[in-house]
């Protein structure tokens, strides 16, 4: 069942030629005696208390070796163990031992101490099998090999949507909450321009990000916003006000474009689009704004629910973002297309259409977006 064994070298260069020594010729111990006495009663007496020292040793050797071997080296079924900060490495030799994973909790300690690995582990989540020795248990609590997990927030993902990620990713409700709550990260630069009461909507940049079961959530929503606060660059915002904007209101903007359109090289004409209709004072017509605004009153997405956020009823700016929002959606915002557009449709097959008037609009309206306009 042990295939693996290992011994501290202090242990193994002393006592087990000790062991070999006595069995091979129990009654001329010259290991430690050099020459056996030449007076019978003395050899016997020597023979009598190197015996009481050298078969406790020779048990002791065999039981220590057999117990930092692997509890059952057939069976590689992974097991995940957790290392909470300030876990003790009594406890955790305990937990070991109670999930079948070591022989004996004391020879796990005794192994740390000769070693030198006391108060060594990292915390973290970290995947063991019964087949592993004492070595390799606490080579990888010494390393910190810990299970890593990746966490995306995605371009044009709804805050609710990021929530409920968070939840599916094993974040308790309570974490969650806390770690999308404004005030948890005030003062950080990338929410300097948000409006007090606003939630973080428009405000978490997309990306994957790293996390082990010891990694708070709160860590996480702090990056997402320190990259967020990397784009708001100050050329980008002299950029943004020189559209007659504020930072915010470009947020709110770069959110509608990107969830209008999904190719990189239509968003500068869509958001010239939109810039120029809020210049004419015209209503924006978004279709994804009025269907954010009936989500967040439970109601079915459709253009006919008349909220704030509907700009097909209301001109200007919706109250606040409706999505997450890609460095590519705001530098559009920022540099939108020198064109004169005031119209556009994707068609069926993904391709926009723009166009300067209302009835060509609905031309290529009716000639491209046959099922996905049915749809709106």
């Amino acid at each position: 069942m042990h295939a693996s064994r290992f011994y501290p070298a202090a242990l193994w260069r002393y006592a087990l030629p000790l062991c070999r020594q006595s069995a091979r010729n129990p009654s001329v111990p010259d290991l430690l005696t050099g020459p056996a006495s030449s007076t019978p009663r003395q050899g016997n007496l020597l023979k009598t208390l190197l015996l009481l020292f050298v078969v406790p040793v020779c048990l002791f050797v065999l039981w220590f070796g057999w117990n930092l071997g692997a509890y059952n080296s057939a069976d590689h079924a992974v097991q995940p163990v957790t290392v909470y900060p300030g876990a003790s490495d009594k406890a955790i030799a305990l937990l070991l031992y109670r999930r079948g994973l070591l022989n004996s909790s004391v020879a796990y300690g005794l192994y740390l101490r000769l070693t030198g690995s006391r108060g060594q582990m990292q915390a973290g989540t970290y995947e063991i099998t019964p087949a592993m020795t004492v070595a390799e248990i606490s080579g990888k609590f010494r390393r910190g090999d810990v299970v890593t997990s990746v966490l995306t927030i995605l371009p044009s993902q709804r805050l609710s949507q990021i929530r409920e990620r968070f939840l599916a990713a094993g974040f308790s409700p309570g974490q969650v909450a806390a770690a999308l709550d404004p005030a948890s990260h005030a003062g950080h630069p990338a929410l300097q321009f948000k409006p007090a009461g606003a939630n973080l909507e428009g405000y978490l940049q997309p990306e994957s990000f790293q996390y082990t079961s010891a990694t708070p959530l709160d860590r996480i929503v702090k990056a997402s916003l320190d990259l967020t606060a990397d784009i708001f660059s100050t050329g980008l915002r002299q950029a943004i006000e020189a559209q007659g904007l504020t930072l915010h209101q470009a947020v709110i903007l770069a959110s509608i474009v990107e969830q209008e359109v999904h190719k990189p090289e239509d968003r500068r004409q869509v958001a010239q689009v939109f810039l120029t209709r809020l210049k004419a004072g015209m209503p924006l017509g978004s279709d994804v704004t009025a269907y954010y605004g009936a989500s967040l009153q439970g109601l079915e997405e459709a253009v006919s629910v008349d909220t704030p956020y509907n700009t097909r009823m209301h001109r200007g700016l919706p109250p606040g973002p409706i999505s997450t929002i890609s460095q590519g959606s705001l530098q559009a915002v920022a540099y939108p297309a020198t064109t004169d557009y005031l119209y556009f449709v994707t068609g069926d097959d993904g391709t926009t259409h723009f166009s300067r008037s209302a009835a060509e609009h609905e031309r290529l309206r009716e000639q491209y977006c046959q099922v996905l306009c049915q749809l709106r």
